[in-house]
């Protein structure tokens, strides 16, 4: 039984990607071109938004937007607490300060309430100057959009949706990164739309943000990348990614989305009054990038998923340390009672076997497994 199972992907739409890979080599074109072209478009399309801008992969999306913003020293970002490093990371890597906030304990993303408190804590001690949020789509499902709006048009704040993990969610039919000033995804092959590498894209409505960011990904390039008008970086999607995904977009959007889901509520059924299983609110659309449960405590969890191996079925903790306990954010003053939410859920997190080609029967033997051990 595979986590994610990439093979069986592959397998089924062999001949589609094998042909659109032939193309590329044939072509000789392997950076830029009708390729990316054609899958930027396809993705503005599907998302929902004027523009889409590939790059090298997510982290480097989020970096470009706030190098385009011009965050920088003294600036505060707000951040959920339970995430990815790499969420933070941008922030630190332009010289800002991000601070952490804890999470809803149902939908694991940021808790609205605790970020207006978070940002009027902020403003009020005066050190840091409160500039953006990054709401992450934590597993698939959007973050609270509707009510960060409101703070952040309360003070006055942008918006970048880290939508790594959340294409194909959305809230009352508005697609993930299609939120906030601008959004992001990555297309690293176990994200929900994944290449056969390192990929990222930028999504936005803004115009001039779309050019500057065309500009700050090719060496701050002008007219053309040997007029170089500003300083910039070199974050391009190959062309052979960009072909594979083309691929692999047709998938997601015919049935990988309806099957992932239907993965969910076949867990759901099984697993309901055993464990904490995943709660989608009302209006709310995952694509599932992981099915986690919560259980009582770490022992338990712990020994649950030692059981599961014994049994040859994988699983992963996302995620086993919060933000705020990372080494690399020594340096950052932190209240432990801000972070409870988060605090526990990195003791009693435990994600499954999640995509869109596991079998009736792999669920049946997870869920089996788990109620053979926890009853």
């Amino acid at each position: 039984m595979q986590f994610r199972d990439l093979k069986a992907q592959y397998q089924r739409y062999r001949n589609e990607i094998n042909a659109a890979i032939q193309k590329v080599l044939t072509s000789a074109r392997f950076i830029g071109g009708s390729e990316v072209d054609e899958l930027e478009k396809l993705l503005a399309e599907y998302v929902g938004v004027k523009h889409c801008i590939t790059c090298a992969n997510g982290t480097e999306a989020m970096t470009l937007v706030l190098m385009a913003w011009g965050i920088t020293a003294g600036d505060a970002v707000f951040v959920p607490d339970f995430t990815f490093f790499s969420t933070g990371e941008v922030v630190s890597f332009r010289g800002a300060t991000p601070v952490f906030v804890d999470v809803d304990r149902d939908t694991f993303n940021i808790d609205p309430l605790k970020l207006e408190k978070a940002v009027q804590k902020t403003a009020k001690e005066g050190k840091l100057i409160p500039k953006a949020i990054i709401p992450v789509d934590l597993f698939g499902l959007p973050a609270n959009y509707p009510e960060i709006e409101k703070i952040a048009d309360k003070y006055n704040l942008l918006i970048l949706e880290d939508g790594a993990q959340g294409m194909g969610g959305s809230i009352n039919g508005k697609r993930a990164c299609s939120f906030g000033h601008a959004a992001t995804t990555s297309f690293f092959p176990a994200k929900p739309l994944g290449c056969y590498g390192d990929g990222g894209a930028v999504f936005t409505n803004d115009d001039a943000l779309a050019k500057l960011i065309q500009s700050l990904k090719v060496h701050g390039k002008g007219e053309s990348k040997y007029d170089n008008i500003r300083i910039g970086v070199n974050s391009r999607l190959d062309a052979l990614q960009a072909a594979v995904l083309k691929v692999k977009l047709k998938a997601f959007i015919k049935h990988e989305l309806d099957d992932v889901n239907r993965i969910f509520q076949l867990y759901n059924e099984r697993l309901d009054g055993l464990v904490e299983i995943p709660i989608i609110p009302e209006g709310y659309y995952s694509s599932f990038a992981q099915y986690t449960i919560k259980l009582k405590n770490k022992k338990q969890r712990d020994k649950l998923q030692a059981q599961l191996k014994e049994q040859g079925i994988p699983s992963m903790i996302y995620y086993i340390k919060p933000m705020h306990k990372q080494k690399a954010f020594a340096n950052l003053e932190h209240d432990e009672k801000d972070f409870t939410v988060t605090n526990e859920l990195c003791n009693t997190v435990l994600s499954l076997p999640m995509h869109p080609y596991l079998r009736i029967e792999d669920v049946e033997k997870v869920s089996e497994t788990i109620r053979r051990n926890l009853i």
